[in-house]
């Protein structure tokens, strides 16, 4: 086998990282104080200058390095400036809220910038070991920051079940890849799509059967969906919040990467087991949440549906439904994002306003926080006029255009019963009355500034998405 040079400047996103990361742990050693602030400012300036490096390095022509291990391509350059900003959005949001507790500390934004690695890691693999090697640096990140908060048992709880279930998904994952290496001979995506692409393999077919077991356990698939709920309401809301917007795009680009690059000839037969994942998912998740009182589970079974319209997307196995999927995948975690931090603004020490019923009378308490929390639920929902909506149609099109009518009708129908426990949210927020007045609604200007640019997002989104949209699609070459 020849060795070839690496090309180290292709992956400059990831080693500017890793290098910063060294730089974080160091200066937060040495600075004074328990707030780390400078720890909290170099994190957001890493993620600033890895989403540009990010687009100039990716941004064009597809290639590869480390002996074919690692890709250089537009959807790289999406992925990550997405991945980025998202992760950006998220830690500051936590700032204000970890500092209240006393949980602020520079681990945090280490354990931040370590998943954020991993999932950059994600979005550039060329080989399955280099999947499974930014698929475990995430997930071993976010074990420990959903047990952040040593104090709390419900914390120790939920970090405990999602370590088990997430090991369990990550030993399936890695069984079904050893079959499809088994079964091809080669760990490099591009051989294994030569493979998928010939004469019928039942080893093959099987590792692809493993393979899409682990990636929905990492989505939180029905019926692998178990992990979700407790894990929303159990972590620190600082970590829910990271937990449900950025990984969603890096489980994209684990789907994307492996079965539609690498296992991409035997669509016909992973189509039909993702279709069962998503209608369970859209079933199940919109269902259980019409009966939730709590808002972090009630958004927990919402992620559960939006993953089943996300497979939607992925189930039409063409580059117009994984460009659907992508832009879906983004104005999640926007929407994601700024529904938990809403959920942090209204939070204080001692009180987590995690119930339906902490939303009574927000808009005689701050209209602008609750015209925020208003674009989000219409987001969420789908109405026009946000990303949401833009989100759903291009998903529900590649469906149509893939002669899947019957799944399309089946998305809108579900869409429809979703619209209920979003708009039951927005009844709380205009329509009830607090039974006593409550502390003043105060929150920091950083986190007022984060939330209106987080609400002016999905609106700006919803109203102008043609960058997105044609970021998305030129992502797979349209």
């Amino acid at each position: 086998m020849s060795f070839e040079m690496p090309q180290f400047a292709m992956a400059a996103p990831e080693i500017w990282v890793a290098i910063m990361l060294c730089v974080v742990l160091v200066v937060d050693l040495f600075a004074s104080g328990r707030e780390s602030a400078p720890a909290f400012y170099l994190t957001q300036f890493t993620l600033v200058v890895a989403a540009w490096l990010a687009l100039e390095t990716h941004w064009g022509e597809a290639a590869t390095t480390f002996n074919g291990m690692y890709v250089s391509d537009s959807l790289a350059a999406v992925l990550k400036v997405a991945i980025c900003v998202i992760s950006l959005l998220a830690l500051a949001y936590s700032r204000d809220y970890l500092r209240q507790r006393d949980l602020l500390r520079g681990e945090y934004y280490l354990l931040g910038l370590f998943a954020v690695l991993g999932m950059l890691v994600m979005a550039s693999a060329a080989s399955l070991l280099v999947l499974y090697i930014g698929l475990e640096m995430l997930s071993l990140s976010l074990y420990a920051m959903v047990a952040f908060d040593r104090e709390s048992r419900i914390g120790a709880e939920a970090a405990m079940k999602y370590f088990v279930l997430g090991a369990l998904s990550s030993g399936m994952l890695l069984y079904g890849m050893s079959m499809i290496y088994g079964a091809t001979g080669s760990l490099l995506l591009a051989d294994v799509a030569a493979a998928s692409s010939g004469e019928a393999n039942l080893l093959l077919a099987f590792g692809m059967t493993f393979a899409l077991v682990g990636v929905a356990f990492k989505f939180g698939a029905v019926p692998f969906h178990m992990w979700i709920p407790d894990v929303y309401q159990g972590a620190p809301t600082a970590s829910t919040l990271f937990i449900g917007s950025a990984p969603k795009v890096a489980a994209l680009a684990l789907f994307v990467r492996l079965l539609g690059e690498g296992l991409g000839g035997l669509h016909d037969q992973w189509q039909v087991m993702a279709v069962i994942l998503a209608v369970g998912s859209l079933v199940v998740g919109n269902l259980v949440a019409l009966v939730q009182t709590n808002l972090k589970r009630m958004l927990a079974y919402s992620t559960i549906s939006h993953i089943g319209f996300l497979f939607l997307g992925l189930i039409a196995g063409s580059d117009d439904g994984y460009a659907a999927a992508l832009f879906y995948a983004i104005s999640y975690g926007l929407m994601a994002a700024g529904a938990f931090g809403m959920i942090i603004l209204l939070s204080r020490r001692g009180f987590e306003a995690e119930m339906i019923d902490d939303m009574k009378g927000l808009n005689e308490r701050h209209s602008g926080f609750a015209f925020v929390m208003l674009l989000l639920m219409f987001s969420m929902t789908g109405i026009p006029g946000t990303v949401g909506f833009y989100a759903k149609w291009l998903v529900l099109q590649a469906l149509i255009d893939a002669g899947l009518i019957w799944l399309a009708v089946l998305a809108v129908v579900f869409a429809v019963i979703g619209a209920f426990y979003y708009l039951r949210v927005l009844k709380a927020v205009y329509f009830d009355r607090l039974e006593s007045d409550g502390p003043p609604l105060e929150a920091p200007l950083g986190q007022r500034v984060m939330l209106a640019a987080n609400g002016g997002a999905v609106l700006l989104l919803g109203l102008f998405p043609d960058a997105l949209i044609s970021a998305c699609r030129a992502a797979f070459g349209l």
